[in-house]
């Protein structure tokens, strides 16, 4: 039920307040931002995997630079986790949303000048050390806008943005990377997968210049104590969602948790030097007191459970998917070679040779990976994802589904991840991947989206950074241990995929969800 409207003179908490904002032009406009934010960390992350067919005959690359290529942009994340988490929570989301993107496009284009594997690695590193904070904060940024009876649907919106800009990445490699472009400028030389590298640079600094237009989170500023600013900010999403004067909105004071510092946080207030670095020094620590709860009850029992079961999940998914492109274009080489074993013991044995190529074998393959239909299966993979995500939206509205798809969609990859070994066409496995990823993509946004709403506002961008970097570590791992398992036998892989898949299953069972829970 609706909590009635206020009255004049009384107190109102986020919900409240937030709900009389109602839903309309601002929350269309701040999803809008959200997106370009949400398709610089799909392309950041994936990046490297398309463009690793191409780039690999002009730079030469050897397998271990392949893998770390591979590996270097999470391991920018991973190490930035805690200082984005520390900046957002207590210096705020929309600082970090505006100087990210625009910081990240820098080393994207940094990337896109690369001339060998080193500087490409560097770049890259950076590029991942910098959009691990956007990605994290916009998650938190559209929670703390909208209500709890949107919230469940703004976080499947996450989920649903990340499927769109995982379809648009590959609409782009099939586009762009099959053109036979060279060129020089100086002392540089670059090759079509320069420009498209430039190319994934747009989204952030696109989401670096939307964000200058929106005001700071209300919930972020209330739990600051800044209660002036945070009626500020409700009044003017009210002016353009009712298309009514600011001063018609309903809710006049708000209350929460932490005692009102408007008057010390205002930034008209005159101020000595001395009183400016007491007051710095007093965030400073003030950030730190804020992770306290992190490790204690209720908190750190649930972390734990979430950040294991993030690991374990997002290790197996991108064990697939992140070989993806590297095994299709190898089934279409099979194909146009008239190799008819196809399967994914053949394909992943292919992939797994150390000895080298003879050289004209080698420029016959990369003109294969070139080719225009060595990207179509990847398109069809990110539709079938997004068709996914459109078809739980109405799914969300019953309440025992929601709190329990975690667990559904667990349940059914577990058994779809096995099945690939049995794969033989490129067909089987076209659609057993497709499945795969699109029911691990909305396990990931419902962890996501569970974090929301049980840790609270002073902490939820650290924990949601933890959860993220689990997941990262996870990658890292899968992404190491898969050639092992590959080179014990082809069934070993898809064992150990599964048992990832029944570990996190284990830890979702034991979590208590709440899509209707109050934002703390």
């Amino acid at each position: 039920m609706a909590a009635p409207p206020p009255g004049r003179d009384e107190p109102a908490d986020f919900e409240t307040a937030i709900e009389a904002c109602g839903f309309g032009l601002f929350n269309v406009f701040i999803m809008c931002c959200a997106v370009p934010c949400l398709s610089a960390m799909v392309f950041s992350a994936s990046t490297i995997s398309y463009i690793l067919p191409t780039a690999e005959c002009d730079l030469n690359l050897s397998l271990v630079e392949k893998g770390m290529l591979n590996a270097v942009t999470y391991g920018g994340m991973i190490i930035s986790a805690i200082p984005w988490g520390f900046i957002a929570d207590t210096m705020g989301r929309r600082l970090v949303l505006i100087c990210g993107g625009w910081i990240d496009g820098i080393f994207v284009l940094c990337a896109a000048l690369s001339q060998n594997p080193s500087q490409l690695m560097v770049f890259k590193f950076f590029d991942g050390f910098i959009i691990c904070g956007p990605f994290a904060v916009v998650v938190s940024y559209l929670a703390e806008f909208h209500g709890k009876k949107h919230r469940p649907y703004i976080m499947l919106f996450v989920g649903l943005s990340v499927s769109m800009a995982a379809l648009v990445l590959p609409l782009i490699a099939y586009f762009l990377l099959p053109l036979h472009l060279r060129f020089n400028s100086g002392p540089l030389h670059f090759h079509t997968w320069h420009i498209f590298v430039a190319v994934t640079a747009v989204p952030s600094f696109l989401s670096g210049f939307l964000h200058i237009f929106l005001p700071e989170s209300p919930k972020f500023l209330m739990a600051q104590g800044n209660y002036n600013k945070a009626l500020l900010a409700l009044q003017r999403i009210y002016a353009l969602n009712k298309h009514k004067s600011r001063d018609s909105y309903p809710v006049k004071k708000l209350t929460d948790d932490t005692p009102d510092r408007s008057e010390d946080l205002d930034p008209k207030r005159r101020s000595s030097f001395q009183e400016r670095y007491a007051r710095a020094k007093m965030k400073f620590i003030n950030g730190f007191k804020q992770l306290k709860p992190m490790f204690s009850s209720p908190y750190l029992t649930i972390s734990l459970q979430v950040y294991f079961l993030h690991f374990c999940q997002i290790m197996s998914v991108n064990s697939v998917r992140l070989w993806l492109p590297q095994i299709f274009a190898t089934m279409r080489q099979f194909e146009m070679q008239g190799i008819n074993d196809t399967s994914m013991c053949a394909v992943l044995k292919h992939n797994s040779r150390t000895e080298p190529l003879d050289p004209i074998i080698q420029q016959e393959e990369c003109d294969i990976h070139q080719r225009p239909e060595t990207y179509q299966d990847n398109i069809m993979v990110a539709i079938v994802g997004l068709i996914g995500f459109l078809a739980v939206f109405p799914l969300l509205r019953i309440a025992r589904v929601a709190n329990h798809i975690l667990k559904i969609c667990l349940f059914l990859a577990t058994f779809i991840v096995g099945s690939l070994y049995f794969a033989q066409t490129t067909w089987t496995t076209l659609i057993l991947a497709a499945i795969y990823l699109t029911l691990m993509g909305i396990c990931a946004t419902t962890v996501i989206s569970m974090t929301v709403v049980i840790f609270p506002t002073l902490m939820r961008t650290m924990v949601i950074l933890l959860i993220m970097t689990c997941g990262r570590l996870g990658s890292v791992s899968g992404n190491l241990l898969l050639p092992i398992f590959i080179q014990i036998n082809c069934v070993a892989p898809f064992v150990w995929l599964c048992f990832l898949m029944i570990i996190a299953f284990t830890f979702a069972w034991f979590l208590r969800i709440d899509s209707q829970q109050t934002l703390n």
